[in-house]
């Protein structure tokens, strides 16, 4: 058996409208220091992959530090994308809709996102710490129990869902990761 820990990334410095790329505040950057320290014991020896995004990044960061390793960078498990044509202003009020709805609703293409999101995951054949997005996660759990909803659980920044990868390649939510109110910034 596998254990797969995913970690949504600490509090980014700026809003999903105004930054395509942010790294963390002061407030995200203590969030990833608290879950290295958490994760350097309960994760000991775990391969650790991150989105390509600068808050995964920079939350893999604290961890890797203590492991002495570098993360390996998967597009996988990167954070949803917003429609090409929707304008940066207005990405918060897409993301808003889209997180109201159904992975069938928001067609094929996102389907397709959900879809090799959890085909990583599944296929993860180590102990692994994800460093990942709230959507990104909310997929794999949505694999795991079987609703299409585009968000099952809201998830805190820094939260810890820990699953277990069976020999037959099945997922099983061991630990759902801490929720919280979540605010589209």
């Amino acid at each position: 058996m596998t254990r797969l820990w995913l970690v949504r990334h600490g509090r980014a410095a700026s809003g999903w409208d105004m930054d395509p790329d942010p790294d963390l505040d002061e407030v995200g950057l203590a969030q990833a220091e608290h879950v290295a320290q958490r994760l350097a014991v309960e994760a000991s020896g775990a391969a650790v992959f991150t989105s390509p995004l600068l808050r995964c990044r920079s939350t893999a960061l604290a961890l890797t530090q203590r492991f002495g390793i570098e993360a390996e960078v998967r597009q996988e498990i990167a954070e949803v994308p917003s429609p090409q044509e929707v304008a940066m202003a207005d990405r918060v009020e897409w993301l808003g809709v889209a997180m109201q709805g159904t992975w069938a609703n928001l067609g094929a293409d996102y389907v397709e996102f959900r879809d090799n999101v959890v085909r990583f995951v599944r296929d993860c054949e180590t102990d692994a710490v994800l460093f990942t997005h709230f959507i990104a996660i909310n997929a794999v759990i949505g694999a795991i129990t079987g609703d299409d909803r585009v968000v099952v659980r809201r998830l805190a920044n820094c939260s810890v869902t820990i699953l277990d990868r069976q020999p037959d390649s099945s997922l099983q939510m061991i630990v759902g990761g801490d929720e919280a109110d979540t605010v589209i910034r």
